[in-house]
């Protein structure tokens, strides 16, 4: 009896100590099944008022919604549901590898790389940490498909160009026939390219005058990813083209566009903004400087960053695998657009048109030089 007594003691004590155990791999699971999102950011930084603004506005709109934060954001805290952290690049984005890994090394579950410049790193990186799941803003990697473990998000910047271009048009022909308008890329790259196609077609497709050569002139800050961080240089080339008779102009510069912001100042011209509504956050930054630039914003085409984030990081929050593969946010997803407050009536009825044209498919906003030249030839 006094056998059984100490074998059933022991028993016991097993088992207690066994659930004591389970509870610690239990809590433990639990703080680990916590979602947490890492986001790396590239050229221009967080504030850049443009791009990577309106990605980092889709993560606190996320914080937000789901009761989480994000770390060093006292703005942006709303719970312990789902851990967020930034980095930025210090060195002009050779890190961004090294940033990359230092999430995925982090055991965050979601990598987001906003911008193209990462497609040199992402693969490497996401096949070095495969539970880890990396998305791409802007870039492209080969040969992905549903199972992988990256996802490369991009978007339409040709069909929400081109209801900015159309706007300009609009604006053009108020100045007077010989009126130009005016496009400042960042980098001379195929993804700015699109932004310029669209906006030259929105721009010839509303105001004849504008379907001439040279009627729409461009330039580009730089050869490099500089070109998206240097407002000085921005302002040289909006000035450039502004002084051949450009009376609105529109960037896809990110930071580089705040120089085009004051180019267009210094010339009495209108500026269409990038990517975010920069108008509003020029006027709300709380400088003076910033509020009179804001002035001068009429529009911007937003380029929906935040809502794809917003998208991606619900489905982590939901329990929902991220497929990997591909994704195009266009006009009819609600990816690109524009703002419309502020816009005269009118004009908001025949933007209006124009996007429900668009996304029917009647009209085919080009999205290269060859498919722009087409475009053009057809309307003469």
């Amino acid at each position: 009896m006094k056998h059984r007594r100490l074998v059933a003691i022991a028993l016991a004590l097993t088992l207690a100590l066994s659930s004591c155990g389970g509870n610690d791999r239990a809590v433990a699971t639990a703080k680990r099944a916590k979602p947490t999102i890492g986001m790396v950011f590239d050229i221009g930084g967080r504030d850049d008022a443009s791009f990577n603004r309106s990605a980092y506005d889709g993560l606190a709109m996320l914080a937000r919604d789901s009761g989480g934060r994000i770390e060093g954001d006292p703005d942006a805290d709303f719970g312990d549901a789902l851990d967020i952290r930034v980095l930025e690049s210090k060195h002009g984005g050779v890190d961004r590898e090294q940033l990359l890994r230092s999430l995925a090394e982090d055991g965050r579950d979601l990598v987001i790389a906003v911008g193209f410049l990462f497609a040199d790193s992402i693969g490497s990186v996401a096949s070095d940490y495969p539970e880890t799941h990396f998305v791409i803003i802007d870039g492209t990697v080969p040969d992905l498909n549903a199972s992988s473990s990256v996802t490369c998000v991009d978007f339409a910047e040709h069909e929400g160009s081109f209801l900015v271009g159309a706007y300009a048009g609009l604006l053009a022909a108020a100045a007077g026939p010989d009126a130009r308008v005016g496009f400042v890329g960042g980098m001379d790259t195929p993804m700015i390219r699109r932004f310029l196609a669209g906006y030259t077609a929105g721009a010839a497709f509303i105001n004849p005058a504008l379907r001439a050569p040279g009627r729409v002139v461009s330039a580009f800050v730089a050869r490099d990813a500089s070109g998206f961080d240097d407002p000085a240089r921005g302002a040289e080339m909006a000035s450039m083209l502004l002084r051949v008779n450009s009376k609105v102009i529109f960037h896809a510069a990110g930071a580089s566009g705040r120089g085009v912001f004051e180019a267009a100042g210094r010339f009495d011209a209108k500026a269409i903004g990038v990517d975010s509504d920069q108008a509003a956050i020029l006027a709300s930054s709380g400088s003076a400087a910033d509020a009179q630039l804001s002035k001068l914003v009429v529009t911007s085409m937003l380029k929906r960053v935040d809502r794809a984030v917003y998208a991606l990081g619900q489905e982590l929050v939901a329990g929902v695998r991220i497929p990997g593969g591909y994704r195009t946010f266009g006009l009819a997803e609600g990816g690109v657009g524009y703002v419309a407050a502020g816009l005269p009536a009118d004009a908001v009825t025949t933007l209006s048109d124009l996007a429900r044209r668009v996304t029917s498919g009647e009209i085919v906003v080009p999205s290269n030089d060859q498919a722009l030249a087409d475009f053009v030839a057809v309307l003469r």
